[in-house]
């Protein structure tokens, strides 16, 4: 409910937006001169937006041309305009870029066509129309390409086939701006130089020849008077771009420097201390805003998507290998203890016993069926006794011996009975780990949506360095809500003491506010996560109490962040109370800890703490396990049982009541786990219970959470009043936790 809350909230923002900035759009771009003829941008930009922005440009330029009195100049802007708004309603919506720039494109000749007929202009002036139709139709194309783009991935893709309509945007960006002059200063020339700085700072002189080549187009598009002076634009930012790795103040001076020598070589005296000018001014705005600019909002560098598309499948590939080789091991352990079986017992008998009996070959040869059918019930016997002998051997002599050696069989039975028992729980629970194995490398061969950022990577290391903090790697990258995350490994070795003096030095690095996670130790590596702070932090309040003839709770509780963005608050109630059910919980809880900050999925890691409960020793031992998981960027909600009590969610003035029939940890070879989403938002509140709280009680807790908002009375209220709802007389351990969502 949340993400559609907050969908639909930035849903009306941005189409709010899109009809302001159109109208402003419309109002500034009205009457801007492209080489000569007036601007097609309003017409482009009014063919690439929704039907509702469409207008808004058209209003926007209805103001400037009455203020103006340009209304008659340009009937065809307006004429075209109107016929894309009708085109847009007549037709879907949603429309794509191709059928955009049909549609500005056909709507812009049909108005020149219209006009020409009307006062009978010549032929050479409807190929103008065309021309111009055509231009207008490309550039709303392009518009609305990036637009989309925009919309969908939230940052400026230039890696891909949507980098030329940037271009082609920018440069159009660029020679509208050289329309305005602002005290003899041109906006367009000062915008240009600023970006090119900015790229070759941030992508070396690539970046640097390629701005400034754009810039130069659009500004000879505007005019070849404003282009002229700016034209060996892409060779300072060639030449300064090598200089990218110093800092802003020194490519500022020479940008300045190797731009005035060139206004002196191409000849420009005229006005040239109003070009340095825009030039410093320039430098000013790249000194200003290149620092907080970063690879977030930009993506330049090729995606090794392939890499990690074949690095998954190889590890998915090993997964399923592993799972071959678990059901033949499987089969072989089957087949060998069918075949493995003990021979049969009347022939062992006969060969112990009546291979010294001279009378062997009457009871065998002459009685075969009677004494066959004697030894059988004998075998049937168990532990045969001399008094309740088979009839079939009444005659025989050696009725004790044959009696001991069957009861001895008998006792061989159940012992080879208890031991293939006992490998069959072994083998059952060894195939459960190799399964728990599979599990693991499956969930980690995922494809996960984030974006590697090599630039961040090298510099915070670099930086680190020099504070004498010795990481041997930095993994930055951005997450699927465009927030950026570091992992730093450390050796075991020079593993540092203070892990929030290497936060602050980073977050000075990337110019954000940023968190890290509890360190993660692997034996000879240390990893902490370095984070962006989320949308949303856990507001967690407990309350518990010990069994009356208990010091010490037999529940455990904690609450973590696994430095992805989601948090966790996890509850395990051990078996009893007192010392040793505090124990079980303990142990459940940190190990689940454990292996989720190590990057292990939550069902793979409940199968592997139940695989350890059960062989940790020849005692029984079992506890619960609740979880609450809670992506804290989208405020999705996942809740995790074994065996736990039920939780209860206030949501939308409505109570929900989510309980399993789960088994606790550490019972059974298999673990059973429930898993279930909800929907969740900042004033919805989650309540986990130990078994303490009788299931009387909810009622009463019903009412609470539909009457307060104060979570530290409801937590309180409910587990002072648990006592009082106890079904049984049968006392236990108490733990109650609230929790809701707040904004940060």
């Amino acid at each position: 409910m949340l993400k559609a809350k907050v969908s639909l909230r930035n849903h009306n923002l941005e189409f709010i937006s899109s009809i302001f900035l159109s109208f402003i759009a419309g109002l500034l771009l009205s009457d801007i001169k492209i080489s000569g003829t007036v601007s097609f941008l309003n017409i482009s930009i009014a063919g690439a937006v929704n039907p509702l922005s469409s207008l808004a440009v058209l209003v926007g330029s209805l103001i400037k041309y009455v203020a103006t009195s340009q209304l008659h100049k340009n009937i065809i802007i307006i004429c075209s305009m109107v016929f894309i708004i009708l085109c847009k309603l007549i037709f879907d919506i949603n429309l794509s870029s191709r059928q955009t720039g049909i549609i500005t494109a056909v709507s812009t000749f049909l108005s020149g066509l219209l006009v020409a007929l009307i006062i009978d202009e010549i032929f050479f002036k409807v190929i103008f129309y065309l021309v111009y139709a055509i231009m207008a139709g490309f550039t709303a194309s392009f518009i609305n390409l990036t637009c989309d783009s925009l919309k969908h991935k939230k940052i400026i893709d230039l890696k891909s086939a949507v980098s030329c309509a940037y271009a082609i945007v920018y440069v159009g960006i660029i020679a509208s701006f050289s329309s305005f002059d602002l005290f003899d200063l041109n906006i367009g020339r000062i915008t240009g130089a600023a970006i090119t700085l900015i790229a070759l700072h941030h992508y070396s002189y690539i970046g640097g020849i390629l701005c400034g080549a754009l810039t130069i187009c659009g500004l000879f598009l505007s005019s070849y008077e404003t282009g002229l002076p700016f034209v060996l634009l892409p060779i300072s930012g060639l030449l300064a771009g090598y200089l990218h790795k110093n800092n802003t103040a020194v490519i500022s001076i020479f940008f300045i420097s190797i731009n005035f020598i060139f206004f002196i070589i191409t000849g420009i005296f005229t006005d040239i201390f109003n070009f340095v000018f825009e030039i410093v001014i320039s430098t000013l705005i790249f000194t200003a805003v290149s620092p907080l600019l970063s690879d977030k909002w930009i993506i330049t560098e090729k995606s090794s998507k392939e890499i990690n598309d074949i690095i998954s499948q190889q590890m998915s590939f090993l997964a399923s290998s592993i799972a071959v080789v678990r059901n033949d091991s499987k089969k072989i352990s089957d087949y060998l203890s069918t075949i493995n079986s003990s021979d049969d017992d009347c022939d062992t008998a006969c060969q112990n016993v009546c291979r010294h009996c001279h009378n062997r070959l009457f009871c065998w040869y002459n009685n075969y069926d009677m004494t066959k059918s004697g030894f059988k019930k004998l075998t049937d016997m168990g532990e045969p006794k001399i008094e309740k002998f088979p009839y079939e051997l009444e005659e025989c002599i050696y009725k004790d011996k044959l009696a001991l050696e069957f009861a001895k069989q008998y006792r061989n039975k159940l012992t080879a009975r208890l031991i293939e028992t006992k490998l069959s729980e072994s083998r059952e629970l060894l195939f459960e780990q190799i399964k728990i194995t599979e599990d693991i490398i499956h969930s980690a061969s995922q494809k996960v949506d984030i974006r590697y950022s090599e630039s961040i990577s090298k510099n915070v290391k670099e930086k680190l360095e020099k504070y004498n903090f010795y990481v041997s790697k930095v993994v930055a990258y951005y997450n699927s809500q465009n927030r950026l995350l570091l992992e730093l490994y450390f050796s075991a070795d020079d593993t540092p003491k203070n892990f929030e003096r290497i936060c602050d030095i980073i977050s000075d690095e990337v110019k954000l506010k940023l968190d890290y996670s509890e360190p993660v130790y692997s034996g000879k590596e240390v990893r902490i996560r370095v984070f962006e702070t989320t949308q949303y932090k856990l507001d967690v309040y407990s309350a518990s109490m010990c069994a009356t003839n208990s010091e010490e709770t037999g529940d455990y509780f904690t609450t973590f962040s696994d430095g992805t963005g989601n948090g966790y608050v996890v509850l395990s109630d051990g078996m009893g109370s007192g010392k040793n059910a505090s124990l079980e919980s303990r142990m459940v809880v940190t190990m689940f800890k454990k292996l989720i900050n190590s990057g292990v999925e939550h069902s793979s890691a409940i199968k592997l703490i139940n695989s350890i409960m059960l062989t940790k020793s020849s005692d029984e031992a079992f506890a619960t396990l609740d979880v609450i998981k809670i992506n804290l960027d989208t405020a999705y909600l996942t809740i995790i049982k074994s065996g736990a009590s039920a939780t209860l969610i206030r949501h939308n003035n409505q109570v929900i009541k989510i309980s399993s029939t789960t088994f606790p940890i550490g019972i059974v070879n298999e673990a059973d786990t429930y898993s279930r989403n909800f929907e969740f938002d900042p004033n919805d509140i989650i309540l986990m219970f130990s078994d303490g709280i009788s299931e009387n009680q909810y009622h009463n807790i019903k009412e609470l959470l539909l009457c307060s908002n104060d979570l530290r009375f409801i937590v309180d209220e409910i587990c002072r009043k648990a006592r009082n709802y106890s079904e049984t007389n049968v006392d236990d351990d108490i733990t109650v936790i609230g929790m809701k969502l707040i904004e940060q």
